[in-house]
């Protein structure tokens, strides 16, 4: 039986290494933060300027001045702090944000990216996609295995505009955990039930493991 989006942000929580600073894009990966233990001592990071980001208000404590990058109200926890998007951008390509966790459109055997256009679609612009997927020091990506239209997500070309070459580490579905190596994709692990002929034939390249 496939993951729910719910095991899915589970299983990427276990990504996070104790005390590293993380960035958690928009969609799927903002779930992740509820799977992580607060002894951890995760700093959650957001490209508007935010370093130490804490779980979304509850109704009526919203703060319309503590926004993430995704617009959305959030808090900060003891010991956070805000700073201009220069300064953030700067941690970003500085290499100072240790894992990005990001959603994507197609992800390549050899780890392009592309997550933020599709072609003849509406453009909304790459916003902090381009920086966190060149500067962050590991890409991990969250997505669906298959589009609406069942096409897959995993190819060995992307054909829709890069965010970022070569910059993804692994892969989190809802069939499986894959990691992206000089050879290609590569399966790691497989959600309860999921044949490895199941994820070929869903997989639009060719997979190892």
């Amino acid at each position: 039986m496939p993951w729910t989006k719910e095991q899915m942000a589970e299983r990427a929580a276990r990504e996070i290494e104790p005390g590293s600073i993380v960035n958690l894009g928009i969609g799927l990966p903002t779930l992740v933060a509820d799977y992580l233990p607060d002894e951890l001592g995760v700093w959650f990071h957001s490209e508007n300027g935010l370093l130490g980001m804490g779980p979304f208000p509850y109704e009526g404590e919203e703060d319309s001045q503590i926004i993430n990058a995704g617009k959305q109200t959030v808090t900060v926890v003891p010991g956070g702090s805000t700073f201009d998007s220069a300064l953030s951008f700067g941690m970003i390509r500085g290499g100072h944000v240790d894992l990005a966790i990001l959603g994507a459109m197609q992800v390549a055997s050899n780890g392009d990216l592309a997550n933020w256009a599709i072609p003849g679609g509406k453009v909304m612009g790459i916003g902090g996609a381009m920086d966190l997927a060149s500067g962050a020091r590991r890409i991990l990506v969250m997505t669906q295995h298959v589009t609406k239209e069942g096409e897959p997500k995993l190819v060995d070309r992307c054909t829709y505009p890069l965010t970022a070459k070569g910059c993804v580490n692994r892969v989190i579905s809802e069939l499986a955990v894959i990691d992206v190596t000089r050879e290609g994709f590569r399966v790691v692990e497989m959600a309860p039930g999921v044949t490895i002929e199941e994820l070929r034939a869903k997989t639009g390249a060719p997979l190892a493991g």
